[in-house]
């Protein structure tokens, strides 16, 4: 393995896209890891390269320093049977024997560009690339008209990129031969719904209809406004709730960001209902169950406020998860931007699976009930879910 250690110590540095070992050859560290990516971030610590480590319902992420990388990249390498290294200059295919034997090939990319172009990670492989200006991004005051990311805006430009990425992993479940419906639940100013729309349909070709909907009535007349400056025909936005939104029988993709407490119930009732094939949710203000829930066993969690409320939303969210599952969907829950900028953004991502496994759905029903009946909780998703199926 000492020509891999010799590739990653050459490769780990700014100028790294992203790395991506696939091809598991069983467990990894007790998890069912499908594939690992490695990508370079800056933090306060300066230049480091942050591991994601893929299950099918799990994202599990290492942040480290370019030395100790390169030993955990030959350490999972071991139990992987490829990896695939892009650069800025170079990309590079590796097969992994069982035996450890590895072969390397290495190609030039077709345009190259310089280490200055990704300095501190802010041009590093976005789908919306700083330099190239973005008309909703320059009327939302994230980018200025020569496509100049604007300083204090750049942490949402990194997050509208991170969603959009979490959008780009399920495009194969969304078909292109037909108008797909999309609907953004508490979509306020709209930074998302935009990037949605444009990476979709002007990036990417989709026939897509979006609605926006939210209970400011100004910020909806906003949106539309910029919807219609921009030419987007089938964008639009409307003022109402989310419980009692009946404007479409069946979509396609549904999009729930911040909406309050069980406000993000209601939408992914909602979703569910209408057979959504794909729902992307990040849960706010998760009180319902702090109210709840109890337990003499957990009472060094339960006799503090800080610490109950903060379990109380990890299990809001752990059971939604696990709800969705019990419902046909595989169910991953994902950091939506780097924990040091926003600790709460947490995003559950699901995807209707093609064939409903019987047996792992009455499993995730009876982890459901133990869960619930251990802390006395009863959650508002449960509830919803029980009224759709006549219970």
């Amino acid at each position: 393995m000492r020509e891999l250690e010799s590739l990653y110590t050459n490769v780990f540095h700014i100028n790294l896209l992203q790395a991506v070992l696939s091809g598991p050859r069983g467990e990894i560290e007790g998890r069912d890891v499908v594939k690992v990516k490695v990508r370079p971030v800056e933090l306060k610590g300066g230049l480091h390269f942050q591991f994601e480590l893929f299950t099918k319902t799990q994202a599990f992420h290492e942040n480290m320093d370019a030395e100790r990388a390169v030993e955990r990249a030959c350490e999972l390498s071991a139990k992987f049977k490829q990896a695939q290294i892009t650069t800025i200059e170079e990309e590079y295919g590796v097969l992994i024997s069982k035996k450890g034997r590895v072969s390397i090939r290495k190609k030039r990319r077709g345009t190259a560009k310089t280490g200055a172009e990704v300095a501190h990670n802010k041009r590093k492989n976005y789908i919306l690339q700083e330099g190239t200006m973005v008309p909703f991004l320059v009327d939302l005051g994230v980018m200025t008209k020569d496509g100049v990311i604007v300083k204090p805006k750049f942490d949402k430009f990194r997050q509208i990129n991170r969603f959009l990425e979490f959008i780009e992993d399920v495009l194969p479940r969304l078909e292109k031969d037909r108008e797909l419906t999309i609907l953004d639940f508490g979509c306020g100013k709209s930074y998302l719904t935009f990037a949605m729309y444009y990476y979709l349909h002007e990036l990417k070709g989709y026939d897509i209809r979006v609605v926006g909907l939210d209970l400011k009535e100004d910020v909806i007349v906003r949106c539309n406004r910029l919807a219609e400056k921009y030419g987007y025909q089938k964008l639009m936005f409307l003022t109402g709730n989310i419980a009692d939104y009946e404007g479409a029988g069946e979509v396609d993709m549904v999009v729930t960001l911040h909406a309050c407490d069980t406000a993000t119930d209601y939408a992914l009732a909602k979703a569910v209902a209408w057979n959504a094939k794909v729902i992307l949710s990040v849960p706010c203000c998760q009180h319902e169950l702090n109210r709840q829930i109890r337990s003499e066993v957990l009472s060094p969690v339960m006799d503090y406020g800080i610490l109950k409320e903060r379990f109380a939303a990890l299990l809001t969210d752990g059971l939604r998860a696990k709800y969705l599952e019990s419902m046909g969907y595989e169910t991953q829950v994902l950091e939506f931007i780097d924990m040091e900028h926003t600790p709460k953004n947490v995003l559950l991502r699901a995807v209707k699976s093609r064939k409903i496994n019987t047996a792992r759905v009455k499993r995730c029903e009876g982890e459901i009930r133990a869960c619930e009946e251990f802390f006395g909780a009863r959650p508002t998703l449960g509830k919803l879910f029980e009224d759709e199926r006549g219970e």
